[in-house]
């Protein structure tokens, strides 16, 4: 699939790796549909220009996520919505059991399944509805679905039992949905980022950041949001990347 002239709705996208996905689309050419919640969203679209749409929406609400995807489906014209990188989501630290000897809080655990794996799904069987009605492109294909997993999906720490099930979670539909959705002509892929430069981990300190760079095997550093929207598009413009989850780590391995 090319990605010039396209149109891609993009979650998560008023920061971090789904802002430089977005503005990564928009230089090669593409449209984009900017969907978060946060207030950062409309200026973000308003720097990226006329290529770019902010649609404020809740990842987990169908009424919302149908709305973003409409724009999608209206600014795509006859191509419709070509594609989705799914990056909004949420970071939650709890053990299971405290100092104190007191539970994981439920509702936390939940809400982070919620947003994470509930929200991926939202986003996804909507998107596909969509794409399933495109025409099909010069190589058969009608559509492609990047989700964001983690690689705490498979080296999860002390007290990522949410955030890792619930990324385990992306990752175990990545193959079942592109088996399924295969017969409309749409791929599903999921990438599975190590330690990135993003707000997330700008709220951690110094020193323990440092530490995560310094246990990337190479490059030594910190990922770049950036590094994020290239694999992106390769995912997007070669048709054989497909029913996969691809680790973006530098090597790390998590312990």
């Amino acid at each position: 699939m090319q990605v010039k002239d396209r149109t891609f709705l993009i979650t998560g996208a008023a920061s971090g790796l789904g802002a430089a996905t977005a503005e990564w689309l928009v230089n090669a050419g593409a449209n984009v549909v900017l969907c978060d919640m946060s207030d950062r969203l409309l200026n973000l679209a308003e720097q990226l220009g006329a290529q770019a749409k902010a649609c404020v929406a809740d990842i987990t609400s169908a009424t919302d996520m149908q709305q973003a995807v409409n724009t999608a489906v209206a600014l795509g014209g006859e191509s419709g919505l070509s594609g989705v990188v799914h990056c909004a989501g949420v970071v939650s630290v709890a053990k299971l059991v405290d100092r104190e000897g007191n539970p994981a809080d439920l509702d936390s655990y939940a809400r982070t399944v919620n947003i994470n794996l509930v929200g991926t799904f939202n986003v996804m069987r909507l998107a596909a509805a969509a794409m399933a009605k495109n025409p099909p492109g010069d190589s058969g294909e009608r559509g492609v679905i990047i989700n964001t997993a983690s690689i705490a999906a498979f080296d999860g720490q002390v007290g990522q039992c949410a955030y890792s099930a619930s990324k385990a979670g992306v990752v175990g539909m990545s193959l079942p949905a592109a088996r399924e959705l295969s017969r409309h002509a749409i791929r599903v892929m999921a990438i599975a980022p190590g330690v990135f430069e993003t707000p997330m981990m700008s709220e951690i300190p110094d020193e323990a950041a440092q530490a995560l760079a310094a246990a990337v095997p190479f490059p030594k550093r910190l990922g770049k949001p950036e590094e994020f929207a290239l694999l992106a598009e390769q995912i997007i413009t070669n048709s054989m990347l497909n029913g996969e989850v691809i680790r973006l780590d530098g090597g790390i391995r998590m312990q």
